[in-house]
């Protein structure tokens, strides 16, 4: 079953963009639409307050309650047209004075005492028939020696009109602030996530053939700069890595070749005409000397390939490195004896590591050093340890090496010199099987030249604390 594929990253960060801004509009839009209302609304208070006001110092000065009720005419036009609600009424009688053009139903609204000011907290909501909320208060007054309770309440229909009109407008603005957002951070999303789809494209284009090729940083934003450095990075590991494929698959080739070659040729002249026991066993002799070197080959290759791959377990135990050097030294004594060469041992420490790996690793550098040390020298193994690592130094003297030649030294299939090349011991695998080593030891293989013709290799291996 197919996965879900999952929306692009323009369309989810525009609708996020968006959505942040349709929440910020609408959050200024909400506070100042509650602003708005809770002035419109005090100003609705402060004209029913007002009003109260007027006609109570009117009455208790100006206009006798038995004036009013004679012309009422007087009190209207003081009203203006406007649909508020008004009641003069002398208290316990009926109401001299009631203007109610929409019929509406006052709340229970208790009366401010004569000697008292109203407030905003003497105040109480209503509902007209239409549905619009109203605002009442009641005060007692004193006309001509009698008690007269005014009552007035304010209908809010224009202020309800404009508060719904200003809704309206933040929903438009809400609205708009989406689709604007939507539309031009999509745009403006497409056009920074560009790098993002060239860096895509160029990653289709690339094969084996076009290794080569490489982002440009130049349009980069900083914050795709990483990445684009990392994006190169990786195409300059996996060159080299390829190239070094090619250049192990070639060597390869070389190294088989040859054996097999040689061994074709002898079949071959073996084969024209009769030949006699020894001359067989002759043959097969150098045959099984070139099978030999082919097995030797192919191990090698079989254990770089493992430790490539992570696969080797590293059986990790206390170790005298001293011992082990002895061990070492003893089995080469014979070959060193040949070629006139001394083996000197000095120093000891404990070190965490896998003995049969260890004693490999020496093996190859004792023999690479009495294979290639010139004849009646030194070679010189030591130990040194230290409070970070312990680094195992073999050193010997022989041909002086060029920079570039010893750099390569650890390479596969790479012999530096004719000596190197026509030497049949030597298949080029040696030192690369000695950093593979290290690196299961998590360690690292070292060469350097103190002086011309002296070889100094080291194996710095860690201090246990310290993996």
């Amino acid at each position: 079953m197919r996965s879900r594929r999952q929306p692009s990253l323009t369309l989810r960060s525009t609708l996020a963009f968006s959505l942040v801004a349709m929440l910020t509009v609408a959050g200024a839009g909400w506070y100042l639409y509650e602003s708005m209302k809770a002035s419109v609304l005090q100003r609705s208070d402060n004209a029913v307050l007002g009003r109260l006001d007027h006609f109570r110092k009117l009455l208790h000065y100006d206009l006798t309650l038995d004036k009013l009720s004679s012309s009422p005419q007087i009190f209207q036009n003081m009203l203006g047209s406007e649909d508020d609600i008004f009641v003069i009424a002398e208290t316990g009688r009926p109401p001299v004075i009631q203007v109610n053009p929409l019929h509406a139903t006052l709340p229970s609204v208790p009366a401010v005492a004569h000697d008292a000011i109203p407030g905003s907290a003497d105040l109480r909501t209503g509902m007209a028939p239409s549905g619009i909320p109203l605002r009442a208060a009641s005060v007692l007054t004193t006309s001509g020696g009698r008690e007269v309770q005014l009552t007035a309440a304010h209908i809010m229909v224009k202020e309800m009109a404009m508060l719904g009109e200003f809704r309206q407008r933040i929903y438009l603005a809400v609205g708009t602030a989406f689709l604007l957002t939507a539309l031009l951070g999509f745009v403006l999303l497409r056009r920074g996530l560009r790098p993002l789809r060239e860096m895509a494209a160029h990653a289709t284009d690339i094969s084996p053939a076009r290794l080569h090729s490489r982002m440009s940083s130049d349009n980069t934003p900083v914050e795709l700069q990483q990445l684009s450095e990392a994006y190169n990075a990786m195409l300059d590991r996996l060159a080299e890595g390829y190239q070094r494929l090619n250049q192990f698959s070639a060597d390869l080739a070389h190294e088989i070749r040859t054996p097999v070659g040689s061994l074709m040729g002898h079949c071959q002249v073996a084969l024209r005409q009769g030949r006699s026991a020894d001359e067989y066993q002759a043959l097969l002799a150098s045959n099984l000397e070139e099978l030999e070197r082919i097995s030797r080959i192919v191990e090698s290759i079989l254990f770089l390939a493992r430790a490539d791959d992570a696969q080797a377990v590293v059986q990790r135990q206390p170790l005298q490195v001293h011992d082990e050097l002895e061990r070492v030294t003893e089995y080469f004594e014979g070959l060193a004896e040949e070629r006139k060469i001394r083996l000197l041992i000095s120093g000891d420490a404990t070190l965490h590591a896998d003995p049969l790996l260890l004693r490999r690793a020496l093996s190859n550098l004792v023999a690479n050093a009495i294979r290639y040390a010139d004849p009646h020298s030194d070679a010189l193994i030591s130990v040194e340890s230290t409070e970070g690592q312990c680094v195992i130094v073999v050193e010997n003297q022989g041909p002086a090496l060029e920079p570039s030649a010893l750099a390569s030294l650890f390479d596969r299939f790479y012999r530096g010199d004719a000596s190197r090349q026509h030497n049949s011991d030597s298949n080029g695998l040696g030192l690369a099987i000695v950093a593979a080593i290290m690196q299961l030891h998590a360690g690292e293989a070292s060469v350097t030249q103190p002086q011309p013709g002296r070889i100094r290799f080291a194996l710095h291996f860690p201090a246990p604390g310290s993996r």
